[in-house]
């Protein structure tokens, strides 16, 4: 059967975020630094409904035939620095192991892309693990991104 990946925006609300929990843990499974820290994934959900209330959120799915396979989720607020450059942080994205390589990835950062524009967006940011910047790198980069900073962490000593 021939796969049919789409990707759409969708609001984030109860509903949606109950479909998305379920993905959470591959995805810290896969991604985390602080799983390695023995820091447990406990998201402020009420924080990420509030927001998106409020219309702060970009919420883009990756369905297959509708069932969830990837999420981008992005904040859209005014820059700290730069109030007049409306700016679109990702917070997260994510396409499921077994279907990377099919396009789902640049299909999430288009449909980001179009959606950000449609709101007036200036600034587009996205960050990736070091890890594995050698198999989105490439991705991002042809999604037109530039590598503009590194961001250094250290976990503190847990006493």
């Amino acid at each position: 059967m021939r796969l049919m990946i789409t990707a759409q925006i969708e609001v984030l609300d109860e509903d949606t975020l109950d479909e998305v929990k379920p993905l959470l843990p591959s995805h810290y499974d896969e991604l985390s630094e602080h799983k390695q820290e023995g820091i447990p994934l406990d998201p402020q959900f009420d924080l990420y409904l509030a927001r998106s209330a409020a219309g702060q959120v970009i919420y883009v799915t990756l369905r297959e035939r509708g069932a969830l396979i990837g999420y981008l989720v992005s904040f859209v607020v005014p820059g700290m620095h730069y109030q007049g450059c409306l700016t679109s942080t990702t917070d997260i994205f994510y396409v499921t192991p077994d279907l990377r390589g099919l396009r789902g990835g640049s299909l999430l950062f288009d449909a980001w892309k179009k959606e950000c524009a449609r709101r007036g967006v200036k600034l587009m940011q996205i960050g990736i693990k070091t890890r594995h910047a050698k198999y989105a790198g490439p991705l991002l980069e042809a999604a037109g991104f530039n590598a503009t900073e590194l961001m250094f962490w250290q976990f503190l000593d847990k006493e």
